[in-house]
């Protein structure tokens, strides 16, 4: 095992998404990974569910780190600064930021969206761009893993070690995936509607391992489960770190002026700064390999 330090601000690119070869310029949708300018972003007309609000999605309850006090409102925790920090850099000030309440696994199916934009730790991938679009990364995550202290579990030094233990994770995860892609453990990963119950059936002893997102994971051992502990983190894709991203209807013309607000916060350091506040903790955990 070593230690890593495990996030890193936005980053270019996992992009594009299908445009029939056929349309009009005039008529493509805007997609993943495009910047815009000034002009094109100015607020009276930006293509918004609701004229003169940006409305934003997120899941309830809303966790920490991400949010605090499961008030996504309140600018609080590094998701909520983030959307607000995106929100001012498009021009609307925090009384013309609305919530809506979107359930994790419904944002990213495909159809007509009641939010200009999500925000709520969802991984970009190629597969989810086939029915949403999503803006640049905000932010690189790895996955890790939770024990609890007193487990077998406890003892394991390598992803080939955890692979012998029952491991649960969140469906529809990037968590998930990665329990069956890279620990590919000897018995089926036990699936949960959500973390809550994931965290439940490690204590009713059902589970012996939890995989979650390293910032979730972290505040899980620190908070919320008494003597559990971090085994580690590993990464997911190829080596890569996996990259959470704004998520938007498809086609939505907004992508390019949020990716343009994006590269703006990475430039002046506001998403580091961010970043530092809410999520510091979280930089040095041991790499499992």
């Amino acid at each position: 095992m070593r230690l890593s330090r495990v996030v890193t601000p936005v980053a270019a690119a996992l992009l594009a998404t299908a445009v029939a070869a056929c349309a009009p310029a005039e008529d493509e949708p805007a997609q993943s990974g495009e910047s815009a300018s000034a002009d094109e972003c100015a607020v009276a007309d930006l293509p918004l569910v609701k004229k003169g609000v940006l409305t934003v999605g997120t899941d309830s309850p809303a966790y920490e780190p991400w949010f605090v006090d499961d008030d996504p409102t309140n600018g609080e925790g590094f998701e909520s600064a983030v959307a607000y920090a995106v929100a001012e850099e498009l021009g609307f000030t925090k009384d013309q930021v609305s919530w809506v309440t979107v359930p994790f696994n419904n944002s990213y199916k495909p159809g007509k969206k009641d939010f200009d934009f999500d925000i709520n730790q969802i991984s970009i991938n190629p597969e989810r761009e086939k029915a949403v679009d999503f803006s640049d990364g905000y932010y690189s995550a790895a996955q890790a893993v939770i024990v609890l202290k007193d487990s077998p579990a406890a003892k394991a030094t390598s992803l080939a070690d955890l692979a012998k233990f029952k491991i649960g994770a969140q469906t529809g995860t990037t968590s998930l995936t990665a329990v069956r892609d890279v620990i590919k453990p000897d018995q089926d990963p036990l699936v949960f509607q959500n973390t809550n119950n994931a965290k439940q059936a490690m204590l009713n002893g059902q589970v012996d391992a939890v995989v979650a997102d390293l910032p979730t994971a972290f505040y899980i051992s620190a908070v919320e489960i008494e003597d559990s502990t971090l085994l580690g983190q590993f990464q997911y894709d190829g080596g890569e770190p996996e990259e959470f991203g704004l998520l938007f209807e498809k086609g939505s013309k907004l992508v390019p002026c949020a990716n343009r607000a994006l590269a703006t916060l990475e430039e002046n350091g506001t998403l580091d700064d961010i970043q530092q506040k809410w999520l510091s903790d979280a930089v040095s955990v041991p790499e499992l390999q």
